[in-house]
């Protein structure tokens, strides 16, 4: 395929479209901001398939959904332009690469991760990754903390989970309740800053334009929709309900089942605002990895491509391996089938979304606005997501608990990505990269960690 633009005359061939699904599944490094920007370039700058307006209009859609932005925007733009099918594929193939590449890399760093080569690379990698994680905590408040509401639900928020241990659905819950009730009372203070406005630059005449009628596949009926919903509800019913019945409710691959559907359900604000919600259930109530893993799982998933909400198959994996789910000498396929399972109810979700969503979108071309709940609950992701840069920072300064030694190469690692990051402007694989580099020298001469 080249990537020459395509004439706004010719129409978009199944196989032009998912070609460039295929590629961009192994080229979406840079987290969903990178990710869009990427589609953004090809699709309306280049290729000019869409226009400026109707790709924001199905952003902001997006952006309201809980899930991974990008993908779903994919699977947006996917089935506009080919129905169903094109929806699915272009979906599944953003994933894709990811899955089969952190299969592979979970497998390595299980099987060899005591190795001088992997440990100095991660033991680079980890304190980056705290930087990173507070650097996602000032992105999202930068765009959320606009008065004092907003600062005050983050910092409830903070202590609720920090000194507290709510979980994070209750959290996500007292939030969304407060923003309603707060968004009818003053409604001024709940506006969000975070949706995206209308297009400012035209690209010229593209094959789906601003004029361009909504196709008849995309117009709403209500035998449509109804058709969406119980085939999602069917496929995420005969599962789950295979799982119970054979294996039992207590088993590890039910519970991851049961899980990951509810985190599914709680990704307002992107991965960073449900990898809490991951930890307190993973490491801490069900025990799949511990808190070293998790963070490994992370540096795995910032780079590789795809959505960072795949770090729940390293999650999957490691859980799935270690707990023997499916018998003592079948670890590797145990760790498969459970990556297998908990990206099937990972993402199922998201393509109900779109495909029972999208007609509604199609139906007016006007701005979509946040509502006021899913402003507070962004506001009060600051503050759960701040939880996690202490979580992570406690685990990679002190590897061995407060009553250990304090790591200071590690923090002075965080310290220097921080300073990256922010001051800097430096990409984040740059700076992870980097950070690899040194962790693998120091390693390497020292034999820390």
């Amino acid at each position: 395929m080249t990537d020459s633009p395509t004439q706004a005359s010719e129409p978009i061939s199944r196989r032009q479209a998912w070609l460039f699904w295929l590629k961009l599944g192994f080229i979406s490094f840079g987290g969903p901001a990178g990710q869009i920007s990427i589609m953004h370039q090809e699709l309306v700058e280049k290729r000019r398939w869409i226009s400026e307006n109707r790709f924001l209009h199905a952003l902001n859609y997006c952006m309201v959904l809980p899930g991974p932005e990008a993908q779903q925007l994919a699977t947006y733009l996917g089935w506009l332009m080919h129905r169903t099918a094109g929806g699915v594929v272009a979906g599944v193939l953003f994933i894709l690469p990811s899955l089969f590449i952190l299969i592979a890399l979970t497998w390595v760093y299980l099987a060899f991760g005591q190795l001088p080569l992997i440990a100095g690379i991660f033991y680079g990698i980890k304190p980056a990754v705290t930087a990173i994680v507070v650097h996602a905590a000032h992105r999202i408040g930068s765009r959320a903390l606009k008065n004092g509401w907003m600062w005050g639900i983050a910092a409830a928020a903070f202590v609720a989970i920090f000194g507290l241990n709510v979980p994070f659905p209750a959290i996500v819950l007292g939030a969304a309740l407060l923003g309603f009730f707060g968004g009818k009372v003053a409604p001024g203070l709940f506006q969000s800053g975070g949706g995206h406005g209308g297009a400012t630059k035209s690209y010229g005449q593209a094959i789906i334009d601003d004029a361009t009628p909504t196709p008849p596949h995309a117009l709403f009926t209500w035998g449509r929709l109804a058709r969406v919903l119980g085939s999602g509800l069917l496929l995420w019913c005969l599962p789950m309900a295979l799982l119970w019945s054979v294996l039992g409710w207590q088993h590890t691959y039910t519970q991851m089942a049961w899980f990951f559907t509810k985190a599914a359900l709680l990704t307002f604000g992107g991965a960073y605002a449900v990898l809490p919600y991951v930890y307190q259930g993973a490491v801490l109530n069900f025990g799949w990895l511990s808190p070293t893993q998790m963070i490994d799982g992370l540096a795995l998933g910032e780079t590789t491509p795809g959505p960072l909400i795949m770090v729940v198959a390293f999650v999957a994996f490691v859980g799935g391996y270690l707990k023997s789910a499916l018998g003592p000498e079948l670890h590797f396929l145990s760790g498969v089938v459970a990556t297998l399972l908990v990206t099937w109810f990972t993402f199922l979700p998201s393509f109900v979304f779109i495909l029972a969503g999208g007609p509604l979108v199609e139906t007016t071309h006007n701005d979509l606005k946040f509502t006021a709940p899913l402003t507070a609950i962004t506001a009060a992701v600051v503050g759960v997501v701040l939880n996690l840069a202490l979580f992570f920072a406690y685990h990679v300064w002190w590897p061995s608990g407060f009553q250990g030694h304090f790591d200071w190469f590690s923090a002075l690692l965080s310290f220097s990505a921080f300073i990256a990051l922010f001051r800097f402007k430096r990409g984040m694989m740059e700076t992870l990269a980097a950070c690899a580099l040194l962790g693998l020298v120091v390693h390497w001469f020292t034999g820390i960690p």
